[in-house]
């Protein structure tokens, strides 16, 4: 079928990838595999997967080095996979731009909810899954975001972005003029409360601006920083 999901899963434990094979299969998704990390670089540029499940710790080129690299060239969704559960594991890998994280020992079951859950909230199969006339969008003289398709388009071009740049977009984009602190950012988008580095969100501002200014130099100025304490969007009516 066409139109069939397709995942990779990476991970260096060969029973590993067969388990999130044998469950995510069931489910009628499309399984490709990885045992490190340059071929799963190599595969996530080949190829266009609806999502990535990749394991932190590996030999060689770790999760989150593969993570970054991926994301220089994809807005695939990705979920992590990690031993460790420390909040610093968490912080780099969100900074590098997983939008999911899942601490081994995990529930198969678990993997395969959160998977479904990170796939309707990706901007490919969310488009794909609008049915009907949208009613959620948001417009801008130079900026649509159509939150029923998860679809960003700036000057009439769609924009490819991640789960998490959407979400970041979205949220602020709802509130014109608000002032949010990057501690209710990493709370409201990520989902997600620590105190220690909040690069996280910047890095993915970051991104976002770089991606919206790659189409239209006014939709990226709209994501405005306020200088010591966080971001807004700001709309330019002239």
């Amino acid at each position: 079928m066409d139109n069939e999901l397709k995942i990779l899963v990476v991970d260096d434990e060969d029973r590993i990838r067969r388990l999130l094979r044998m469950y995510l299969e069931r489910e009628d998704y499309l399984i490709d595999e990885a045992e490190n990390g340059d071929i799963a670089i190599s595969k996530a540029s080949e190829n266009d997967y609806d999502l990535i499940l990749l394991d932190v710790m590996m030999p060689g080129k770790d999760g989150i080095e593969v993570c970054r690299e991926i994301r220089e060239i994809k807005s695939t969704p990705i979920i992590m996979l990690t031993a460790k559960g420390e909040e610093v594991n968490r912080v780099q890998g969100f900074e590098a731009g997983t939008d999911d994280y899942i601490v081994k020992p995990f529930s198969p079951r678990e993997v395969v909810l959160r998977v479904k859950a990170l796939l309707r909230r990706s901007s490919s199969n969310g488009f794909l899954q609008a049915e009907s006339a949208s009613k959620d969008v948001i417009v801008f003289p130079d900026l649509m975001i159509d939150n029923d398709a998860h679809r960003v388009t700036a000057d009439g071009k769609e924009v490819s972005l991640t789960p998490k740049e959407y979400e970041l977009l979205y949220f602020l984009a709802k509130t014109p003029d608000k002032v949010f602190d990057r501690e209710q950012l990493l709370k409201e988008v990520w989902h997600y409360e620590f105190f220690g580095d909040l690069r996280t969100v910047d890095t993915h501002v970051k991104r976002l601006r770089e991606k919206l200014n790659k189409i239209s130099e006014n939709a990226a100025k709209m994501i405005v920083t306020v200088w010591g304490v966080g971001y807004k969007f700001e709309v330019n009516n002239d």
